[in-house]
């Protein structure tokens, strides 16, 4: 018995290593067969056999897509919660007509957003920005407060603070008055304040679930992937999208002490339907429920508005890169103007060659960062890179504080891309996001307002400063660019 003993003793290490090399070789096929990106393959691979077994925990913790897996079958397609009446599906030639003479070649753009999302552009829908929580709460708690039927609300941060709280409140009261209420909170944005909101919404009676909970990667498919969309829906007529988050930050006017500004958007019209229809989804993936009928999509959306718009879902499901195509077909419809305010900006390459060809071809590219960053690491990452599109010619403005976390594009004066999307790669490539492509020149113009206010206040980066940075800084900020797929 002890020879036998001493002899595994002795083939152990053997062991070990052929375990090691196995798995090593498992892991090293499986990055060879599924990532999309040669770079990140290479350094998968290479983490993989430096460090052999962490390596490998690491890239089965953060590396390995099993939503995209996991939502076979558990997925299906907006399209198939609601039928959009004909009258208010908007064909390009219909496009073509609403826009301004001069910009009826936009349509191309319309064209790409169409067989990206497989959803129909609609027509007569009116969409109103609503700047800071000083505007968009009060529109959002009134209109929960006026609900009939049934709220939905998908949000990434419900912080429990004096704004949490009062929409706590409402909820309660919708509640009690006998409205159906869902509410999807992100299981990581969820964690931001203690006790989180999750403990009085379930005392109160108001049905809420986390998006990707558990601790057990087993449970939680991808650690690195998160539900980033702000969709509030109420009786499936009134919608609310946009970057917002429920967090007293926002209420500039209670001069918080870290003021946060951003816009968010109501929305009526048809489009409601398909903002609906994503929350449904989302909500289904996590819950197994399906909501609906009459009370979830009315059948009748009465024209509201002037505004063609479409939702663009975007996510590391069947909506993997739907967001950053249409940033490039928006780019690539400019002839004349572009203007992006992101909070977060870490293009990848083909983005950073999309805004240099666009500049090039003499379209002016205006592009509006905050001055101090809330997320010190992504501000290092950001000008480590800010070169590449400085020195093409694309304007660069950094915006006094309050923090900027609007996610804005306006091209040409009638396409605005609204909704939760920053241009990095976690937003781009990680997260599940929503877009909202709108033709109307009355809500370009009120967004390119905003716009310009802050670039009035702002200071314009120059390449002369980010080449000036000094050497210990340029080496920390290209040390944490390297990070930047999960910052």
């Amino acid at each position: 018995m002890d020879q036998i003993s001493a002899s595994l003793q002795s083939l152990w290490p053997l062991f070990t290593a052929v375990a090691g090399v196995t798995i090593s070789l498992v892991a090293s096929a499986h990055v060879i067969l599924y990532k999309r990106d040669s770079r990140a393959a290479v350094a998968w691979v290479g983490l993989i056999w430096l460090a052999p077994l962490l390596g490998v925990i690491l890239y089965v913790m953060l590396g390995i897509n099993r939503v995209r897996r996991r939502v076979i079958g558990r997925r299906g397609h907006e399209s198939s919660h609601y039928v959009a009446p004909d009258r208010h599906s908007c064909s390009t030639e219909q496009l073509e007509v609403l826009l301004p003479r001069d910009r009826g070649y936009l349509v191309e753009m319309a064209r790409l957003g169409g067989t990206l999302t497989q959803l129909p552009l609609l027509s007569g829908n009116r969409i109103e920005p609503l700047f800071n929580g000083d505007q968009a709460y009060p529109a959002m708690l009134e209109a929960i407060e006026n609900a009939q039927r049934t709220v939905t609300l998908l949000i990434y941060i419900f912080d429990n603070d004096a704004v949490g709280r009062r929409f706590l409140e409402a909820f309660t009261r919708a509640v009690e008055r006998g409205v159906d209420v869902r509410v999807l909170i992100d299981a990581v944005g969820v964690r931001y304040t203690d006790p989180p909101i999750t403990v009085g919404l379930r005392k109160r009676g108001v049905r809420v679930e986390l998006f990707m909970s558990g601790l057990l990667t087993w449970r939680t498919p991808y650690l690195n992937l998160r539900n980033h969309r702000k969709i509030m829906v109420v009786d499936g007529e009134v919608g609310f999208t946009g970057g917002m988050n429920i967090r007293a930050a926002h209420a500039l006017q209670t001069v918080p002490s870290h003021p946060t500004m951003d816009v968010q958007f109501r929305v009526t019209g048809p489009v409601v339907a398909q903002l609906q229809a994503t929350f449904v989804e989302d909500w289904q993936f996590t819950t197994g429920e399906l909501l609906e009928g009459r009370q979830w999509f009315p059948p009748q959306h009465p024209e509201a508005g002037n505004v063609a718009a479409r939702v663009i879902p975007d996510g590391p499901d069947q909506h993997m890169d739907k967001m950053a195509m249409a940033f490039q077909g928006a780019l690539a419809a400019a002839r004349h103007s572009v203007r992006i305010m992101t909070p977060y900006f870490l293009p990848e390459r083909a983005l950073i060659s999309a805004l240099n060809i666009c500049a090039l071809r003499g379209v002016t590219v205006d592009i509006v960062l905050p001055q101090d960053n809330n997320l010190k690491m992504i501000e290092w990452a950001s000008m480590a890179q800010m070169w590449q599109v400085l020195e093409w010619g694309c304007r660069v403005w950094m915006s006094a504080p309050p923090f900027e976390h609007s996610k804005l594009v306006v091209v040409d004066g009638a396409l605005s891309l609204i909704g939760s999307s920053n241009w990095d790669p976690r937003s781009l490539r990680l997260n599940f996001e929503l877009g909202v492509e709108c033709y109307d020149p009355e809500l370009a113009a009120r967004i390119e307002a905003h716009i310009e206010r802050r670039i009035a206040d702002a200071h314009r980066l120059t390449k002369a400063e980010v080449d000036a940075r000094s050497l210990p800084v340029k080496l920390r900020d290209g040390l944490v660019r390297l990070a930047a797929p999960y910052l």
